[in-house]
């Protein structure tokens, strides 16, 4: 791929991507990592200052309003190739998940972060990844060197797995997340974009927990192995960072 959007760069897996991105063979020539304080971003901002190929967007995704400023700033910089991939990284997680704990509050926001923000992303910087498909030379291929959105999930939005109940606001954020995948993939197939969601693995983050069994550079290393495998056999597809496909 020759361009990617990766939303929520400041820590955890979005941080990981843009570091292993940037030390791959063959780095995109341009990483937009977004964060919603640069100066709070210190690892992201070493990395923008010694790789020209990363750019920092300051955006707070709850701001809507605010995404034209991302299809500007990609826009400049990408031109008439387009962007080839927008990964919708950034999520929340409440700390109390329990059905007679959870909170009004916690669902409405949780649900905006993680399903509301990603649809209304994908919406606008859509005419940018529709540019990258349609310069792509194999007009019959779906890959993420043309055109595609990944959608981070989790297996905890997975309704056939769920067998431990809780985790209410989560769940049901990443459930949404996955429907809004699988209509995306049916939507922006005749563009030939790839839309496929992504369950990173049990990962310790400041989400995941010190508890977690995988460190994110394995995550990362397997995400970006497995989404270079991906083909039009998986658009519209719940996989894991190790390449298997999740249940519904």
């Amino acid at each position: 791929m020759k361009s990617i959007l990766i939303t929520g760069c400041n820590r955890g897996l979005g941080l990981g991507l843009v570091k292993h991105l940037v030390k791959s063979s063959k780095p995109p020539e341009n990483i937009f990592a977004t964060c919603r304080d640069a100066s709070k971003a210190r690892e992201l901002t070493i990395l923008a200052e010694n790789s020209k190929n990363v750019h920092i967007i300051e955006i707070d995704l709850v701001n809507t309003k605010d995404y034209n400023k991302i299809v500007k700033i990609v826009g400049e910089k990408v031109g008439n190739a387009g962007l080839n991939v927008l990964f919708n990284n950034a999520g929340v997680s409440p700390k109390f998940t329990r059905l007679n704990f959870v909170k009004k509050e916690q669902l409405t926001e949780t649900f905006f972060v993680n399903s509301v923000a990603p649809i209304l992303l994908t919406k606008t910087v859509l005419p940018l990844l529709r540019i990258a498909s349609d310069n792509f030379a194999n007009k019959s291929e779906m890959s993420v060197n043309r055109s595609a959105v990944i959608n981070m999930s989790s297996v905890l939005g997975s309704i056939t797995d769920n067998n431990q109940g809780g985790y209410y606001p989560y769940r049901c954020s990443k459930a949404a997340l996955n429907a809004a995948t699988k209509s995306m993939s049916i939507d922006l197939k005749e563009n030939g974009i790839l839309v496929t969601c992504l369950h990173p693995g049990w990962v310790r983050t400041d989400m995941g927990g010190n508890n977690a069994p995988m460190d994110i550079d394995t995550s990362v290393t397997n995400i970006l192995t497995t989404l270079n495998l991906l083909t039009q056999e998986h658009t519209g597809c719940f996989i894991q960072y190790d390449g298997k496909i999740l249940p519904w």
